[in-house]
């Protein structure tokens, strides 16, 4: 983060000083929310939370080093009030961006995949610029000034990944970090029970193009419809990605090896250079095409992305994070996130590995699909039969909201031990301790609320 004094700040943010704060006390880190993980120097936000309100953490937060506090009641240690938290990370955010007229601000948004390819894209810029990029998840109303507040003077590319629960949320979010390049990854069917169909998803999402300058750049996926159309809702220009003749950013000569992980050629104005994920699952070529369409509209060339590309590494846990224990048994945790598309590539990724080890067997563990409406029954039954259709060796379902999985797969043919529906993690836990075998694959995925990292975390420690 830029320095800034607590009274700078609280000119900046419209806050008054707390009794006793020395306006002259300079921030010098970025702001957090987690007085555990607190920056010396650093600024900490007190939320209030579901569980507890962050400024009864205020002071553990000044102790370990913070400069000052930025909440909305004095409890007697530095900081700036305010009456709304939130409201005000943006509001310096902004200004904070305001400030540093050499950072190319760079947005992302899709239905899924935008974690991963923000873990790509960060990567690849930062081999040639300093580069901030989102953590984890950060893409909301909270996370995204968290992330632009780390941003400093000499970082060259703000990498920001930007999420919605409804139309004009994007737009909220671009208000308080205007991005000068936009990509848009897929229109899919997460979170269609909240948005109410993939044509008001496409709406929502588009907002990314839409704040755009005329300048700046829209980088967007041939292969989806609902995505190539929004080029006619921006002004800027456009680069496009995919496996459509016509993208400018191709892949050829896809394959997999016997990890999973792909390879390709990647094609771009004319010239070609190889690339080697080192992320499982064939899903993610698109994801890197993503990337490297970015790199090149910022300026860097096809074979030094190509070679950031193989080099890049997945930060973020719980997707397709690969792990093998010590007696040859494979864990593969994607359970921080799914939706019906993320579903089907996780299957196949476990197909891939499975062929690769004939001496086990392949389980998926898997859980509710939250968050699609009236669509939820057709598409967990779609994922059961598809399950059996890849020669999936064990399904297990865990959860009533994820028995139409099992119903699906029952319906397609699987029987006896091939699939079982348990009641929860733990009791999903206790089945695979009792069952797993040497060169067995285990996938495990479903949406964060389930709760089924915790059956990934199990196995990998069962191993310690």
């Amino acid at each position: 983060m830029i320095a800034l004094t607590l009274g700078e700040l609280a000119r900046i943010v419209d806050g008054e000083l707390a009794a006793g704060t020395d306006p002259g006390t300079t921030v010098t880190a970025a702001a957090f929310l987690d007085s555990r993980a607190a920056l010396p120097g650093g600024l900490f936000a007190a939320l209030p939370g579901t569980r507890a309100d962050g400024h009864e953490f205020a002071p553990a937060a000044i102790e370990a080093g913070a400069a000052g506090m930025l909440g909305s009641r004095d409890v007697g240690v530095p900081g700036v009030l305010v009456p709304d938290v939130e409201a005000a990370l943006g509001r310096l955010a902004r200004e904070v961006l305001r400030r540093l007229p050499d950072t190319t601000v760079i947005a992302l948004t899709g239905s899924s995949g935008k974690t991963s390819t923000k873990d790509m894209l960060g990567q690849v810029l930062a081999a040639h610029a300093p580069t901030v990029a989102t953590e984890g998840s950060f893409n909301n109303e909270q996370g995204l000034p968290l992330t632009v507040l780390r941003a400093e003077e000499g970082t060259r590319y703000l990498v920001l990944e930007m999420g919605a629960r409804g139309v004009g949320h994007i737009k909220q979010l671009c208000e308080l970090a205007p991005p000068r390049v936009g990509l848009v990854l897929n229109i899919g069917t997460a979170h269609v029970g909240e948005f109410g169909s993939k044509e008001l998803t496409a709406l929502a999402k588009g907002e990314l193009v839409e704040a755009l300058p005329k300048d700046g750049l829209a980088v967007l996926n041939a292969d989806d419809d609902y995505v190539i159309k929004m080029a006619q809702r921006t002004d800027a220009p456009v680069l496009t990605f995919g496996e459509q003749p016509t993208a400018r950013v191709r892949a050829a000569d896809v394959r997999l090896d016997e990890h999973g992980r792909a390879a390709f050629t990647l094609v771009a104005d004319g010239v070609e250079a190889p690339v080697a994920l080192r992320f499982v699952g064939e899903h993610h070529v698109s994801n890197a095409l993503a990337a490297a369409a970015v790199s090149i509209g910022v300026g860097l060339s096809v074979p030094e992305i190509a070679a950031a590309l193989s080099r890049a590494e997945p930060l973020s846990g719980g997707r397709m994070s690969v792990s093998r224990r010590a007696d040859g048994v494979t864990v593969i945790d994607d359970a921080y996130n799914a939706n019906p598309e993320s579903m089907r590539a996780g299957l196949k990724a476990l197909a891939t590995l499975a062929r690769s080890r004939p001496e086990g067997r392949s389980w998926a563990v898997l859980g509710q699909m939250a968050e699609l409406g009236e669509r939820s029954d057709e598409e967990h039954d779609a994922i059961g039969r598809l399950a059996v259709r890849l020669r999936v060796d064990r399904l297990v379902t865990v959860g009533r909201e994820a028995r139409m999985i099992h119903a699906g797969a029952s319906h397609e043919g699987s029987g006896g031990q091939e699939s079982m529906t348990v009641a929860d993690p733990d009791e999903a836990i206790a089945v695979l301790r009792a069952a797993l075998r040497p060169g067995d694959v285990v996938l495990v995925k479903a949406s964060n609320s389930v709760g089924l990292r915790r059956v990934a975390q199990a196995l990998l420690g069962d191993a310690r």
